[in-house]
């Protein structure tokens, strides 16, 4: 069963939320949460698996209201929702350590499936997506002065393979340019996020633009 927790201001979307995800075998709400600082007291309650987190709250915003639960080494990972398709909210959602982020208005299977992701520990984030995400990140770089020295623990394929990931490509994708199955390229990914410390692919591909692994485009 995988445990959500809902942080959002309005109420009547709350129990929307709540409604579909009580309504799905798997899944159940342990608890709601109208401000961000009501979200990271009650993730500390109950340590749910997902975080469904607002950006617009009162007091604490759900950015920082992220920042705080993934700082403190929380198991619960934040699904962020939004209303502003690749907008600042979600670069800053990000860079705080969300595993993902979706629309507000999206499909009730969309929704699902994006949780169950998340829970597995993959990201919502589509690869095409991470293209357009990327480019939104862009108009705020925080490059390294010096290489992370997380880089020096890679092997030449698996910097090959996070510079891909960077790229925005799809295991598929990464296959083909290499000459590798599928099933080697997942297990390249999972080595790569391992020893980079990443949650998972999107913090991966903001690594590889921080560290200069993929260049930016014009």
């Amino acid at each position: 069963m995988i445990t959500v927790l809902i942080a959002d201001d309005q109420q009547l979307q709350r129990m929307g939320f709540r409604m579909l995800l009580d309504g799905t075998p798997d899944i159940t709400v342990v608890s709601e949460a109208a401000t961000g600082a009501e979200a990271v007291r009650k993730v500390e309650q109950t340590r749910p698996d997902v975080m469904l987190m607002d950006v617009r709250m009162p007091g604490m915003d759900g950015i920082e209201a992220a920042r705080r639960i993934t700082a403190a080494g929380s198991r619960t990972r934040v699904l962020i929702l939004t209303t502003f398709d690749l907008d600042e909210y979600v670069y800053a959602g990000l860079r705080a350590g969300a595993s993902g982020f979706l629309l507000k208005d999206v499909r009730p299977e969309e929704l699902i499936a994006g949780i169950r992701a998340v829970a597995s520990g993959d990201s919502v984030v589509a690869p095409s997506l991470t293209r357009k995400l990327m480019d939104a990140y862009l108009q705020h770089p925080e490059p390294t002065t010096h290489a992370d020295p997380r880089l020096t623990t890679l092997s030449e394929r698996e910097r090959e393979v996070l510079e891909a990931i960077g790229q925005g490509a799809t295991n598929t994708e990464i296959a083909e340019r290499f000459t590798l199955t599928e099933s080697t390229v997942k297990k390249h990914v999972g080595r790569v996020l391992a020893k980079i410390g990443a949650r998972d692919r999107i913090q991966a591909v903001i690594f590889a633009y921080d560290n200069g692994l993929v260049e930016p485009r014009a």
